[in-house]
């Protein structure tokens, strides 16, 4: 009996034991299902917010009719925030494995609340108000206040997704499974893309009041850039013309050609010696040459004051454009007769404005001439509202995007809103998470060969990781393959404009290409080669690393120069991209993002 007295409280011990135990398996088994059920709810919370963001996103050109579905994004958000915020799930996050999965999809949850209650639904509410038609100028004049009324919205906007774009890239991706990483990466490049959007519209209404003249009149200079002619922002400067803004009314009120313009003899402004050092003084002394310096905050102040000295008048900024972008807005207004007879569309206008001109006309003071016709007939269709305003502000948002469509002022407040934006045109900048190339190309034929040129950027890192992204300390290589795919009789086929006619020392049909190529910062340069065996030149600019290389192609001859890269001490950026010379090609893209496993 003793024995079995004694041992009593040892099988209650190990009773309680058990009972703790079972109660402890119960509450996780209670939690992994509450948790399990809420995460499957939130999951479809979720998708529901991808699906009407979707839908917005294809109204979004009419705010009334996208209006409906933001608030259904905002509601679904709201569910799934609520879903994944309480205390049960907050104490699944301290666990380990699934801990990490748990806290990024409530990030994520997050964030889209954010986004949609404080970013989108009021920015909505106020542009429901208005259709897009509200944006089309009626006999000439555009309604400012429309911009005044959405600037508030837009930067309160702006500020919610660039947070919201934060705090899902803080997440530690390391612990992750697959499934969990690759929505993570889809949802930070979705917000990282909505933040720079919204960052736009908000500076757009900031900005465009001032300059459509809501405060007193401004005056800008378009430079046409001929994208047949390369320069580093895109083309030579051609045609001219002056654009005046008062109360919401635009005005075409001059146009010129850079044939009428000298050689200023010396540069018309200073320029920093490391600029000066890799392009000469050209581009401080001829109009054409202005946009070789691949910034556009060098340029067009350059523009300005050569326009003020051959014409006498000062503007209040510069704007550069090509035939690409004015295809793109051809798309919105439709096709316009010129005076010549020729109907100018958005399938014509690239080859029409860039190469059968010279065909046709072979005075340049003609060309030129047929080139302000066709500008001015475009612009008048734009002014008289004729074009459809959402096709328009895509066309313009396209032609942004790709560096077709240029923005300097020199109001300082409103250059200091056009900031760092692809509007302003200026280097390609990096950062700790990116390393940023520059392909810049220049025409040194003396001619309009490059229009039968491409160029083929392509950029890869060495070895990756497991997610496809760049090795800490893995290197770049950048491949630039220029090819020149004029005619083979192209000497005596093609217009001795087009050709140059051997005038500046290339012999007809060849076609001599001077490529700035700008490395990243944090970057050293381990190898460089050309197909040809020839070498490079070189210098600095900026902090960068410039390598230069010149070449002479016949038709039919392509080169290919190659540059392998690594960090400069420390671990690489995870991401890599390449800003290129915007060519007549629209399909042909500006901003090359970086592969893996060798160029």
């Amino acid at each position: 009996m003793p024995d079995a007295v004694s041992s009593r409280p040892l099988r209650r011990a190990q009773l309680a034991l058990i009972a703790v135990a079972a109660a402890f398996l119960l509450a996780v088994i209670v939690l992994a299902a509450w948790v399990g059920v809420r995460a499957a709810l939130a999951y479809g919370e979720l998708r529901e917010v991808e699906s009407s963001a979707r839908t917005a996103v294809d109204l979004i050109a009419d705010p009334a009719a996208a209006a409906p579905h933001i608030a259904d994004v905002a509601d679904h958000a709201a569910s799934a925030r609520d879903l994944t915020s309480d205390p049960l799930w907050r104490l699944a996050e301290g666990a380990p494995w699934i801990g990490p999965q748990l806290r990024a999809v409530s990030t994520i949850a997050a964030a889209a609340d954010d986004v949609a209650r404080d970013g989108l639904l009021p920015l909505a509410d106020v542009a429901s108000a208005f259709s897009a038609d509200a944006f089309r100028p009626v006999d000439g004049r555009i309604d400012t206040a429309i911009f005044t009324e959405i600037a508030g919205p837009a930067r309160a906007g702006a500020d919610t997704v660039a947070a919201a774009a934060a705090s899902v890239s803080a997440l530690d991706d390391t612990p992750l499974l697959g499934p969990v990483r690759s929505a993570v990466d889809e949802v930070a490049t979705l917000l990282d893309t909505g933040a720079t959007a919204t960052d736009a519209l908000a500076r757009a209404a900031s900005l465009l009041p001032a300059m459509l003249g809501a405060s007193g009149e401004r005056t800008y200079l378009v430079a046409f850039q001929n994208n047949a002619e390369w320069r580093s922002m895109g083309g030579i400067v051609g045609a001219m013309a002056v654009i005046r803004t008062a109360d919401g009314r635009i005005e075409l009120t001059g146009q010129g050609s850079s044939s009428d313009f000298r050689n200023f003899g010396e540069p018309v402004l200073p320029l920093d010696p490391e600029i000066e050092r890799i392009y000469e003084t050209r581009p401080a002394r001829y109009i054409q040459n202005v946009t070789q310096v691949p910034d556009f905050t060098v340029g067009a102040p350059l523009a300005r004051e050569m326009w003020l000295r051959e014409t006498g008048q000062s503007v209040d900024g510069v704007i550069a454009t090509d035939p690409v972008a004015l295809s793109y807005i051809l798309e919105a207004t439709g096709p316009v007769e010129l005076p010549t007879g020729d109907v100018l569309s958005s399938e014509n206008a690239v080859a029409l404005l860039l190469n059968d001109v010279y065909a046709r006309y072979e005075d340049p003071r003609a060309q030129d001439a047929f080139f302000a016709a066709a500008s001015a007939a475009v612009f008048e269709r734009l002014a008289a509202g004729a074009a459809d305003p959402a096709t328009l502000i895509s066309a313009l948002g396209r032609a942004g995007d790709q560096r077709r469509l240029l923005l300097w002022s020199a109001v300082p407040e409103d250059q200091a809103v056009l900031g760092d934006t692809t509007l302003a045109g200026t280097l390609p900048a990096g950062d700790d998470d990116t390393a940023a190339f520059g392909v810049f190309l220049n025409d040194g034929t003396g001619s309009k060969m490059d229009y039968y040129l491409t160029a083929d950027t392509r950029l890869a890192w060495q070895s990756c990781t497991a997610d496809g992204r760049g090795a800490a300390d893995a290197p770049l290589t950048l491949d630039v393959t220029v090819t020149n795919n004029a005619p083979p009789d192209a000497a005596t086929s093609l217009p001795e404009y087009v050709t140059g006619g051997g005038a500046f020392g290339v012999p007809a049909g060849v076609a001599r290409t001077v490529a700035y190529l700008y490395l990243p910062e944090g970057y050293a340069l381990s190898s460089a080669t050309r197909s040809d065996g020839a070498g490079f030149g070189g210098g600095s600019h900026a902090g960068r690393q410039v390598m230069v290389f010149s070449s002479d192609l016949a038709p039919g001859q392509s080169v290919t120069a190659t540059l392998t890269v690594t960090p400069d001490g420390g671990a690489g950026a995870a991401s890599a991209s390449a800003a290129v010379t915007p060519t007549i090609d629209a399909n042909r893209p500006t901003i090359v993002v970086a592969g893996c496993g060798g160029a």
